[in-house]
């Protein structure tokens, strides 16, 4: 466990794995990723305003955090140098009102050249020319437009060929966007976007809407594409949709539902994507539930065998997860102020 300045939100790791950040209090956690475990803390890159989820840009060269009605971009080089002027701008989106301030999570295509963001209580997701932006300077012609999406909209994902955009809503069509958390037994959804046009015309890049149980949070595609996982937070519940029938048959792209722990949120794919580690946040302090990590075993979730192998230890409130190249799985554990390292070899597969 490495303690952090306050309650960390989103992390995310540069490709090549020697630098980490992590959303922190009143700015973005650097931590340097040496011989042992656990990356060290070596400063803290003031920004204003509160940051929750984070990407890197597939060159590595910067890192995105989600917030106000976009998201803050920095040079991960002078962020590891310590270097002034490493907030490189600002993107936002034109305000509708006081919604629109709900950045929560962040995504960034695969060529680097388009940053979505989620807008929790504004039903949708707003894209942002981020090259343009890099290369001349932070302006409003950066905004492309929105993604129309369900209340609470929140989790994002590419497809590893980039050709889709995933995105999870915790209830299924906007009910006034009251900004209040809908209640548990209303159906979420996962929705399917077409990402090459949502560079160029967001609002008509909805493929396809798909219920995926009781407020979906989080969202990961599988190294392959094959597979789309979710975290269905009030339902406790980990779910597997094809992602070839989510486009050319919706009504029955749902494999699998595996039972998890209490509150389901951040997710990854670990050892060739043979596991997926869970964060079973236990957010709303349920009786007689805990705060862990459940490890899946995938192969047994997609034949109908026993999917939770196992469970590791955890901080309070285990919210977003990064994995680093030498194997360490991060994890930030929101109430305990802990970014929590994990050694990805010694999980067992069951």
């Amino acid at each position: 466990m490495v303690s952090v300045q306050g309650s960390p939100f989103g992390v995310a790791a540069t490709p090549e794995g020697r630098w980490a950040f992590v959303a922190v209090p009143g700015g973005v956690g650097v931590l340097r990723a040496g011989g042992s475990l656990a990356p060290a803390v070596v400063r803290t890159i003031p920004v204003a305003g509160a940051l929750a989820g984070m990407a890197i840009t597939p060159d590595g060269r910067s890192v995105l955090g989600a917030t106000g009605s976009g998201a803050v971009v920095i040079s991960v080089a002078r962020a590891e140098q310590g270097e002034a002027g490493a907030v490189l701008g600002t993107l936002s989106a034109p305000g509708r009102g006081a919604l629109d301030d709900s950045a929560i999570e962040v995504a960034v295509s695969p060529d680097g050249q388009f940053a979505f963001v989620t807008l929790e209580y504004a039903a949708r997701a707003v894209v942002f020319n981020l090259g343009e932006a890099l290369r001349t300077g932070f302006s409003g012609s950066d905004y492309v437009g929105s993604i129309p999406l369900g209340q609470a909209a929140v989790g994002m994902a590419i497809s590893p060929d980039g050709r889709w955009l995933y995105v999870t809503s915790e209830v299924r069509q906007s009910q006034g966007s009251s900004g209040v958390l809908p209640a548990s037994d209303q159906p979420g959804t996962l929705t399917v976007i077409d990402l090459r046009r949502a560079e160029t015309d967001p609002a008509s890049s909805v493929v396809a809407t798909v219920d995926a149980g009781c407020q979906p949070v989080r969202v990961i595609a599988s190294a392959d594409g094959s597979e789309v996982w979710v975290t269905a937070r009030a339902s406790d519940d980990l779910l597997c949709f094809s992602a070839a029938r989510l486009v050319s048959d919706p009504a029955h792209a749902l494999v699998t539902i595996v039972r998890v722990g209490e509150a389901p949120v951040g997710l990854a794919a670990v050892r060739g994507g043979s596991l997926i580690v869970v964060a079973d946040s236990n957010r709303f302090g349920a009786s007689g539930a805990m705060s862990d990590l459940d490890v899946v075993n995938v192969a047994a979730a997609l034949s109908g065998g026993r999917p939770v192998v196992g469970h590791i230890p955890s901080g309070s409130f285990p919210r977003e997860m990064a994995v680093l190249q030498n194997g360490t799985l991060l994890v930030s554990n929101y109430t305990s102020d802990q970014l929590e390292a994990i050694n990805v070899a010694s999980i067992s597969s069951g």
